[in-house]
């Protein structure tokens, strides 16, 4: 097989790192797979600058071809020159590649895979296939009237009838895609996978980054990886923040790893009185985020409630739990949420119910009572985010 393997995310996103250079692994090590070609999506500095694509020796299979995005003022025109030019150079990568079908990541990549299938009849997958469109406008990113929510919802429509094959990250999705009327034979869920054993907790790492950090080995060390706003909480991260010292006392200290603007970050965090010897903020490599991990205790996955999250995946909780670590997430997340209640993998809050957060800071700290709690939790990782899930979809779906 040939494969032309569009990501939605530019070469150097930590979302490109984290879920598919996995997933570039796995096809390089099939047998039937003879060669992939990676399509990028760059914008910023990025798309003016030459890219280097290094999976290592191992990727003999793997070349590189990026989009380039031009820099426009107004985002809407930006998109819309995306989705007109952008169709028109896949469709001559297909012609000089000649891959036997798209595999797109995400579905504003099924997007771009579609109008390829409109002019080529290129058949196409898409995996992590999300309700795109719906998460933009409950998140109010989008409005209902915006033309991007308006071809992402056709676009979408479209790729649920004529995609080969459809990878949802949550069974939730999955289900919900049945009782639209799309053959179940045609879907198999695959969470956003993570390297269990590369997230694993590391006592060497831990020890190191604390002393690094000055945090003392008596500290409860919470932390969050990620951005805020959009469909993650903004200032009601902050408050959880706060309220997470408030039920530790002294001895908390916090951790953030985050795209955000370091010094607004560190702004708002002094606003809820968390100075710099409490919470250290950073934006770290994707590699050095197992080391920071190990030295935490818990984590935070302040993520928005709306209703289509039920039907998300988020990476970062799969890393959390492979590193062990409980988690602080709201209700309705995929199938995680569900997850964590049953299987003791952190706790549920809900800033909608008085008490909520305290009641699930002390279900965490009872949790981190338990001798064995990472090795446990970091199970839940093995079960629910193995790249075997990976393995076995494309087996099922791929030619």
């Amino acid at each position: 097989m040939r494969i032309l393997f569009l990501s939605y995310w530019g070469l150097h996103d930590g979302l490109t790192t984290s879920t598919v250079f996995p997933h570039l692994r796995v096809l390089q090590n099939r047998a039937d797979v003879s060669a992939v070609r990676l399509v990028t999506i760059e914008r910023g500095p990025d798309a003016k600058t030459e890219l280097n694509f290094d999976l290592g020796s191992s990727a003999d299979k793997i070349s590189f071809e990026p989009l380039r995005s031009k820099p426009s003022g107004n985002v809407i025109l930006n998109k819309i020159e995306d989705f007109t030019r952008f169709p028109q150079e896949l469709i001559r990568q297909a012609a000089e590649f000649k891959p036997d079908f798209i595999l797109a990541r995400g579905a504003p990549a099924g997007a771009l895979a579609y109008l390829v299938w409109q002019k080529t009849k290129l058949p196409f997958y898409v995996e992590s296939f999300e309700p795109h469109a719906a998460y933009m406008l409950e998140s109010g990113v989008w409005r209902a009237y915006d033309p991007r929510y308006l071809f992402q919802r056709h676009w979408e429509k479209r790729q649920k009838q004529l995609a080969k094959g459809l990878m949802p990250v949550a069974e939730n999705y999955r289900q919900q895609l049945i009782r639209e009327g799309v053959p179940a034979s045609r879907i198999v869920t695959v969470p956003c996978s993570v390297d269990a054993q590369a997230f694993a907790f590391d006592a060497t790492a831990a020890q190191r980054v604390r002393q690094r950090l000055g945090y003392p080995a008596s500290a409860v060390v919470g932390i969050y990886v990620g951005k805020f706003g959009d469909i993650y909480y903004d200032q009601e991260a902050f408050d959880l923040f706060r309220a997470a010292a408030d039920y530790f006392g002294p001895d908390f200290r916090l951790i953030v790893l985050t795209p955000n603007n370091e010094a607004d970050v560190r702004r708002k965090l002094q606003a809820v009185g968390l100075g710099p010897d409490q919470a250290f903020v950073t934006k770290a490599p994707h590699a050095e985020v197992p080391h920071y991990l190990s030295a935490s205790d818990f984590a935070f996955s302040p993520i928005r409630p709306a209703p289509c999250r039920l039907f998300c995946s988020a990476i970062k909780i799969g890393e959390y739990w492979a590193s062990g670590l409980p988690v602080l997430v709201t209700p309705g997340v995929g199938d995680d949420s569900a997850i964590i209640e049953a299987e003791r993998g952190g706790a549920v809050f809900d800033l909608r119910q008085p008490g909520s957060v305290p009641a699930a800071l002390a279900r965490l700290a009872a949790l981190m009572q338990q001798p064995d709690y990472r090795a446990r939790i970091h199970e839940l990782a093995v079960r629910h985010r193995s790249l075997t899930r990976v393995q076995e979809a494309y087996k099922q779906l791929l030619p």
